[in-house]
């Protein structure tokens, strides 16, 4: 699943803070990052932990430390890592989720947005919606604005 998660994830980021300055580029690598990862290891496992994406988080703080211009694109990764677990229905797992406090095994979980079987069509058809109606609301088409986001993350108007 992508669609899903970018469509959804750049959708909330664009609600709640409708800054056109926002990298959302780094943004997307960021809502696909927990099942990037997860997947080399055969399953739900540290990148789907609120340890796994608070230890992103607190590299994110500490190696961006005195420079700000980075630091403010790169908490877009820790963003939209965290706002994956939401869209995945990470929570349903309280065993993963909160991993090591509800003990140290993942119990061969398997990745939420593999495991839906059907659901994850419907899922994605809806983060293509998403995405069809953020082309239009900033003009996609138009080449110059295309070119500002993929050179610098930013949507224009």
């Amino acid at each position: 699943m992508v669609l899903w998660f970018v469509g959804m994830v750049s959708l909330s980021v664009w609600l709640v803070f409708h800054d056109p300055r926002f990298d959302y580029r780094v943004l997307a690598i960021g809502a696909l990052l927990p099942d990037i990862v997860d997947a080399l290891f055969g399953g739900a496992r540290l990148m789907h932990t609120v340890l796994g994406n608070v230890g992103l988080l607190l590299v994110v703080m500490v190696t961006t430390i005195g420079r700000p211009a980075k630091r403010r694109t790169l908490l877009a990764l820790p963003i939209g890592s965290f706002l994956h677990l939401v869209f995945d229905g990470a929570f349903a797992n309280t065993s993963v989720l909160w991993w090591p406090i509800t003990g140290t095994s993942f119990d061969d979980a398997p990745l939420p947005s593999i495991d839906r079987g059907a659901i994850s069509v419907v899922l994605e058809l809806i983060g293509l919606a998403v995405l069809v109606w953020f082309w239009r609301r900033f003009q996609l088409a138009d080449p110059e604005r295309r070119r500002i986001l993929v050179r610098t993350g930013h949507l224009v108007g």
